[in-house]
């Protein structure tokens, strides 16, 4: 066992999740590198450490560190590099050796004890030496806390935050009530408090567990898109999560109501902040809901005006839509594929243009606002980029990140939202903030595809209170009566009988029978048939499937796809992960919304000529470059919009060769494969099934049983979405 001091010249590599740490020790003058765990370690700090020498094939000579501890440097010199190190903010090499040439190896001892004398060195104040001390205490409570914490299985990174947020509370929070680290601490949630709670002895029928599991089992409830829970369901799924036979849930119900963490209407219990996020849209969209009354006749003179203009032929309801457009405060419009919902809107956008108002056009994701401006000729952006994301997302909600808000609203007289089934509440609740009553707001949505990720049923439920005017169209023109995509959406909406053996441009079913035949079709059309056929990149040709598990589940689908889309090339640098390799010139999505993150984005020649902030669940890209050094990885996103990922980031993005239909909403794709397989009922539903085929452009194919087409067409069975927003309307109307 060799036993070494010195101080820590330079830290090469550092795995900040668990530790994992390559640096050189200055050592009596001698460089030595040295590999280990070190938990809480900088630069300049002199160290203890414990350890056996080996012989690296690469790097060469290095101490292996089994132990290590930080203690005080033993002689003058090296307190001058320690405190010259930049480890003690505010104190440079030339302050550290006047300080260490005025109280030699005192100086620890003078900073902890008699902070004040530092005041006696020219050019520190007496703030600044309570500051110098105070840095030389927290460091070392910090470090102590870091050991502590890290004995629960807590990382670096996340025992740095509870440090900040609690400070030398940590030690009695933990003793007494460690559920409360899932309330305050984001990364950790209720199973890792709850571990923690166990190591330490707290009872599993503590009032803080049972709580603690309550809010949970709602927080998990959103998960799958509930706003609320009812409160049967929400009792038997937190006994469950908390293994408990029998305890008195009502009681700690009540407990938290009168906490104003959970709302209970009538047998539904929300989160607070679900419920206050339900209500204020509620009487947000009321506000708005004002007639404005304009002789209907002008307005049909004017829109027979923008019609010979524009050379445009509206049918009855489409024109209802611009009038009610024009004469509401409010409007949802509705439909499915082929039906003018694209025409409509380009005839309001003339009409309000030919009135002189300023008009703004969003849509919830990059894909569909893109989508938007190429179909009406004007400028879309999504609803973050239109709220001004700031990137400070501080509360839990994600709302607070937003410049435009009820302080600072948007400038415009006419809002155009379109692809709202994917909205969620708190994102309209947000887009609501920043909208005054009298500025007009149309809401543009099919309520036949698959609802928000997020929580809420926001266009339903808008829709289905009665309370507003809805324009819904329903003809299917000429022109898309043509394409067997629309055609048989329709049919698929209606649950009528297709003909998957008619031979169509745009529609085809290929048979196959096992899981690799048709993982082998879907390669072949990939790679070879539709690229060509549909005039598209391999990598804008999109894998639709269901389910994330399974034989044609997401996760085994993309490891498959990737061997043989973008095989292990030595040119290509990889990086492997908990979840698998990510290789250069991979496609990936992003998996959460991060509202932090930087893009940039890139000119002809790779200059930066627009930054921004923010990337948004469901955002594809593909990986350009990793760099294995700095620990980096860039992708480019639509739009040359380039994003770097730290390695440590990189839990925010999976492959995505093969993608979930849910994650596929608001986007649209030159060709879109499917695979026709049997996985979980609740998922192989017509909703689905028709949310799958209209993200289809110019082609779509499925691939496998026929039977799995027709049972999912006969399924018109959906999971069904706890939301409130209709009842609130309700209430708010009657009241």
């Amino acid at each position: 066992m060799e036993i070494i001091k010195g101080y820590i010249e330079k830290i090469v590599y550092r795995n900040s999740e668990n530790g994992y740490t390559v640096m050189s020790i200055n050592a009596d003058g001698d460089d030595i590198a040295c590999v280990g765990i070190f938990h809480f370690i900088d630069e300049g700090e002199y160290v203890e450490l414990r350890g056996e020498f080996i012989e690296h094939p690469t790097y060469g000579e290095q101490l292996k560190v089994s132990d290590y501890e930080v203690v005080e440097p033993e002689d003058e010199l090296a307190i001058i590099r320690y405190l010259g190190s930049g480890a003690i903010k505010g104190i440079k090499e030339a302050t550290a050796t006047k300080i260490v040439n005025r109280f030699k190896k005192d100086t620890f001892r003078i900073m902890e004890e008699e902070p004040e004398r530092l005041a006696e060195i020219k050019g520190i104040s007496m703030k600044k030496a309570m500051e110098i001390s105070a840095q030389v205490e927290e460091k070392k409570d910090m470090r102590k806390a870091m050991i502590f914490l890290a004995g629960y299985g807590i990382s670096m990174n996340l025992a740095v935050k509870i440090y900040n947020y609690y400070g030398p509370g940590i030690y009695e929070l933990i003793k007494v009530n460690p559920y409360k680290l899932a309330d305050d601490i984001d990364g950790i949630g209720f199973k890792i408090a709850d571990e923690i709670a166990t190591s330490v002895g707290i009872s599993p029928d503590s009032d803080f567990r049972i709580k603690s599991g309550i809010l949970y089992a709602l927080q998990q409830g959103a998960l799958n898109g509930y706003v609320y829970l009812p409160k049967e369901l929400l009792k038997r799924q937190a006994l469950e999560l908390l293994t408990l036979i029998d305890a008195d849930v009502d009681k700690h119900l009540m407990d938290l109501a009168i906490d104003k963490r959970v709302i209970i209407k009538d047998d539904e219990v929300y989160a607070s902040n679900f419920y206050y996020t339900e209500l204020y849209i509620a009487r947000k969209l009321i506000d708005l809901n004002e007639r404005i009354n304009i002789d209907e006749k002008k307005i049909l003179d004017k829109l027979n005006k923008v019609q010979d203009d524009e050379g445009i032929i509206l049918d009855e309801m489409q024109e209802r839509a611009v009038i009610e457009a024009v004469k509401s405060g409010l409007l949802i419009i509705t439909g499915g594929p082929g039906t003018g919902k694209t025409t409509t809107i380009k005839t309001i956008i003339k009409y309000f243009e030919n009135e002189g108002l300023e008009l703004r056009l969003a849509a919830p994701t990059g894909r569909a606002a893109k989508r938007m401006q190429e179909a009406t000729g004007c400028d879309a952006q999504t609803i973050h980029r239109m709220l001004e994301l700031n990137g400070n997302p501080e509360s839990d909600n994600k709302l607070s990140q937003f410049e435009r808000n009820e302080q600072n609203p948007l400038e415009a007289d006419v809002i155009i939202i379109d692809e709202m089934s994917m909205v969620d509440i708190f994102l309209m609740h947000a887009l609501l903030k920043a909208i005054v009553p009298g500025t007009r707001l149309i809401l543009v949505g099919d309520t036949n595809q698959l609802p928000s990720v997020g929580p809420g049923n926001v266009l339903r439920d808008i829709i289905s209170s009665a309370s507003f005017n809805v324009v819904k169209l329903e003809k299917i023109f000429r022109q898309a009566a043509t394409s067997d995509i629309v055609i048989n959406a329709h049919k698929i909406n209606n649950g009528e009988k297709i003909d998957l053996a008619k031979k169509s441009f745009d529609f085809l079913f290929i048979r196959r029978d096992d899981a690799d035949a048709i993982i082998s079709a879907m390669l072949t059309l990939i790679k070879e048939k539709l690229p060509n056929y549909v005039n598209a990149d391999m990598n804008e040709i999109q894998i639709l499937t269901p389910a994330r598990k399974g034989l044609l589940g997401v996760e085994r689908l993309n490891t498959i796809l990737q061997q043989y889309l973008n095989p292990k090339d030595k040119n290509k640098i990889e990086k492997e992960t908990a979840n698998g390799i990510f290789r250069e010139g991979d496609k990936v999505m992003q998996i959460k919304n991060d509202y932090q993150i930087e893009w940039e984005t890139r000119g002809k020649y790779g200059i930066a000529i627009d930054k921004g902030m923010g990337v948004f669940n469901g955002d594809v890209g593909i990986i350009r470059r990793i760099n294995t050094y700095t620990e980096y990885m860039e992708v480019e996103f639509e739009d040359r919009k380039f994003v770097t990922y730290t390695f440590k980031q990189l839990d925010e993005l999976e492959l995505a060769y093969a993608i979930t239909i849910h994650k596929s909403q608001g986007s649209e794709y030159p060709a879109v494969i499917m695979p026709m397989f049997s996985g979980p009922r609740m998922l192989m539903n017509r909703n689905l099934l028709y949310t799958a085929v209209t993200r289809a452009k110019k082609c779509v194919c499925m691939v496998g049983n026929p039977e799995i087409f027709f049972m999912m067409e006969e399924n018109d069975k959906e999971q069904e979405r706890y939301s409130g927003l209709k009842k609130r309307i309700s209430e708010i109307f009657e009241n």
